[in-house]
């Protein structure tokens, strides 16, 4: 495989960020929201799930445990582009990071590997952004940058086997807890973070959108385990819904799913983190603390899977997904071996989305250069 990442210099792991201490949670919250007019006191009650954590979110020390991964991956291919992190949300913010890595190498085009797998306005279109937003600033200062990013990578074996692997870890867990493996007596419950449902009808537009992609992913593990476990009855829920209740987002959440199981006679589930790279807040929080309490309130043998972190099917899977990237800006005709596991809308040399892919959210101009993904 070729491992030339040209025409790129250097290569960021782009994330959302999270607050490290208690003083930093308010701030970081209204760069979240910021346009919304979500007032303080809001955003103070929101503040309450990284209170109970010590205000420290856990998303910085595991894209550092990722960072550390990836480069030690390039190392290992003989792949000495430099990687470094920048976050949308908080410190090292995405600006200040790529101006850093200018100043020291001379950097002017970027490859942006995303911790996003799934198409949507707030998983890939805000990403690109944020890139153009960057573009403006360091142009205004004399920086002349480019930006380029991964595609959304839901389909892709890294991903995807890393995927399956935590699935079948999960069901052996819930098998010694419970004593056995009953389709009957339990679901395996795949759960992603809500989006609005005029953001999933967006990201449908140019894509076989948002949802669809993880029922896709959750199919092929489900005939994966087949032959293993046979056929078990599983399903895509959601967790971390925001905003005016009056405005419809995607069902059901997992806590409301679990108590209509439990009124069904399901005694247990397996929940998939399927829509999450790390255990961040919306797993510690959302699944770990309160539909644990759920499940235990209802009785119910309650397993969580991994999140795929820097499982080494993941992380190997990420480089291969820039060096498809990087073939494809220097239109080679080289292809990526098992560019794709599950055929669909995304396949081999698909790299690049529609400028209008995912619509929504803040007008950004359109720089020259507008970042791909």
């Amino acid at each position: 495989m070729n491992v030339d990442l040209s025409p790129f210099d250097a290569m960021i792991l782009m994330s959302f960020g999270g607050p490290e201490q208690e003083a930093d949670v308010l701030p970081f919250l209204q760069n979240v929201t910021a346009g919304r007019g979500i007032p303080d006191e809001r955003l103070k009650e929101v503040g309450e799930h990284y209170y109970q954590f010590g205000g420290r979110s856990p998303i910085n020390e595991q894209n550092k445990s990722l960072l550390e991964a990836l480069r030690r991956e390039l190392e290992l291919r003989g792949i000495t582009t430099p990687l470094f992190w920048g976050n949308r949300n908080w410190k090292p913010f995405l600006t200040d990071a790529v101006r850093n890595e200018h100043q020291r190498s001379g950097a002017q085009k970027f490859l942006a590997i995303d911790t996003s797998a799934y198409s949507s306005y707030s998983s890939c279109r805000q990403y690109r952004e944020d890139f153009a937003t960057a573009q403006t600033q360091l142009f205004a200062e004399g920086i002349h940058v480019e930006f380029d990013k991964v595609r959304q990578y839901y389909n892709h074996p890294g991903f995807a086997q890393a995927q399956l692997d935590c699935v079948r870890e999960a069901l052996e867990k819930y098998r010694s807890q419970a004593g056995s493996l009953n389709p009957s007596a339990f679901r395996i419950l795949y759960v992603t973070h809500s989006i609005p449902s005029a953001m999933q009808q967006n990201s449908e537009r140019h894509t076989n959108g948002y949802q669809a992609q993880h029922e896709e992913l959750i199919d092929w593990i489900g005939t994966q385990l087949e032959p293993v476990y046979g056929s078990f009855r599983s399903e895509l829920v959601y967790c971390s819904r925001s905003g005016s209740p009056r405005t419809p987002w995607l069902e059901p959440d997992i806590n409301d799913r679990l108590r209509e199981l439990s009124q069904d006679g399901v005694d247990g589930v397996v929940v998939v983190p399927i829509g999450f790279v790390s255990d961040h807040m919306e797993v510690k929080y959302d699944l770990d603390t309160e539909a644990f309490q759920t499940a235990k309130d209802l009785q119910m043998n309650f397993v969580r899977a991994a999140t795929v972190g820097t499982h080494p099917k993941f992380v190997s899977g990420l480089i291969d997904l820039a060096l498809e990237r990087a073939a494809q800006v220097r239109n080679s005709v080289e292809r990526i071996e098992e560019a794709v596991v599950i055929g669909s809308a995304l396949s081999s040399g698909s790299g690049a989305c529609s400028r209008n892919c995912c619509e929504g959210g803040r007008k950004v101009p359109t720089q020259p250069n507008w970042p791909t993904c």
